[in-house]
């Protein structure tokens, strides 16, 4: 891979991450018309591992939060009485991640397979596209993060699976899912931001740790690295704008851009500039 596309798709991964516009889904895309062969073993490496960058992003911006979550835990775990809202939310994080390292786990042959698949990015943008609509159309708003409850971790965690499949957006799934469960906007984000330290952290451990030829191989671990620092510095801009945006506005202003990308590719599929796979 040369460090112009690594540029690239750094930047992209930087952008994507935390939008509901799906980062996973951008980057087969561009990845694909870049000229990669996108369900080659190092190229679904390198697109798991950058978003260790992003992921880091999240780590510096909360740090802070982290920090008081993982004290509110350990002071909970020994003294009953100490058990506040930080520490429930702290064990909310763990149970809403145990879903997803699951099913990622179980399921990654067809992640890294079949399921990177052109069409299967287009059909996943229309598709969340309507269940972020009906989230924003049923969503009461009524309870913020101190109010959040074991059921919600559980629906939000299962819900953050459909993620797994390019085009969903995890952010998008997250989100949706807190809206559906009646958390306010911002809630429902920032959970989203600490469900995705695990998730994330453990893909592209994993495949650092299982996939480290197939990248040598075929991408390089220069382009990986430089895409993974970029990713880290686009994506810590991302989240501070997202945060201070959803507070103002609804998810569904997404949704125009994910159906236009989904035509988009739809038409260059159907014309032949691009394939599939």
């Amino acid at each position: 891979m040369s460090i112009w596309a690594a540029l690239v798709l750094g930047i992209v991964e930087g952008v994507t991450e935390f939008l509901p516009i799906s980062s996973t889904g951008h980057l087969t895309i561009v990845e694909k018309l870049l000229g990669l062969q996108i369900d080659d073993n190092g190229v679904t490496a390198f697109t798991a591992i950058i978003q260790v960058g992003a992921i880091v992003a999240v780590i510096v911006y909360f740090w802070r939060d982290i920090v008081r979550l993982i004290a509110a835990w350990f002071r909970g775990l020994a003294d009953r009485d100490a058990r506040g809202s930080d520490y429930r939310l702290a064990w909310f994080v763990i149970i809403g991640s145990v879903p997803i390292g699951l099913i990622g786990f179980l399921a990654r042959d067809v992640i890294s397979g079949p399921l990177r698949n052109l069409w299967v990015v287009v059909v996943a943008l229309v598709v969340w596209s309507a269940v972020m609509w009906l989230a924003e159309r049923v969503a009461t708003k009524q309870r913020d993060e101190k109010k959040m409850n074991i059921g919600d971790a559980v629906v939000i965690g299962l819900v953050q699976c459909f993620a797994l499949i390019p085009g969903v957006s995890r952010s998008g799934a997250t989100i949706s899912a807190g809206l559906f469960r009646g958390l306010d906007r911002l809630a429902a984000t920032r959970i989203s931001f600490f469900l995705s330290i695990p998730a994330l952290v453990a893909a592209g451990g994993y495949e650092a740790a299982t996939s480290a030829g197939d990248i040598g191989a075929s991408v390089g671990w220069g382009p990986t690295a430089i895409a993974t620092i970029v990713s880290f510095v686009v994506a810590y801009v991302s989240i501070a704008w997202l945060l201070r945006f959803v507070v103002h506005h609804r998810i569904t202003v997404f949704i125009w851009y994910r159906i236009a990308l989904a035509v988009l590719v739809s038409g260059l599929l159907l014309a032949g500039v691009i394939t599939a796979t």
